[in-house]
């Protein structure tokens, strides 16, 4: 049976990081972890939040979680985040680099397997 009922579109966010808990948590996981500084307002942002959804179904071991940017300022100044949204690569608990992808969800693997075969940076 059809109904003319709109289809809700079923809700997900990424687990929020504050200046609080950001180094404890972080410090804590094991292997991947991408982190994405974000906006409610942006709406790159929240394409890419989309996107995120997708690589944690491609790669659910992955950790994924987002900082606001509007709400933590600390933490935005400190990784010295220019540009919403802006990925960073933790690999086992250490900063490994400032993630460069295209905003897909193979391009988000691809870029993290490729990241991941090269030596940390120093964090920001």
């Amino acid at each position: 049976m059809m109904t003319d009922l709109p289809q809700r579109r079923e809700s997900w966010t990424l687990p929020a990081l504050t200046q609080f808990d950001f180094h404890a948590r972080i410090a804590i996981m094991p292997g991947t972890t991408l982190v994405m500084f974000g906006s409610p307002a942006c709406g790159a942002c929240r394409h890419l939040r989309r996107v995120f959804r997708e690589v944690g179904r491609l790669e659910p071991a992955w950790q994924l979680f987002e900082v606001d940017a509007e709400t933590e300022p600390g933490l935005t100044n400190e990784f010295e985040v220019f540009h919403l949204p802006t990925v960073f690569l933790f690999r086992d608990g250490e900063f490994h680099c400032e993630l460069e992808a295209e905003a897909r969800p193979l391009g988000i693997v691809a870029a993290t397997h490729a990241a991941m075969q090269q030596p940390a940076r120093e964090a920001p």
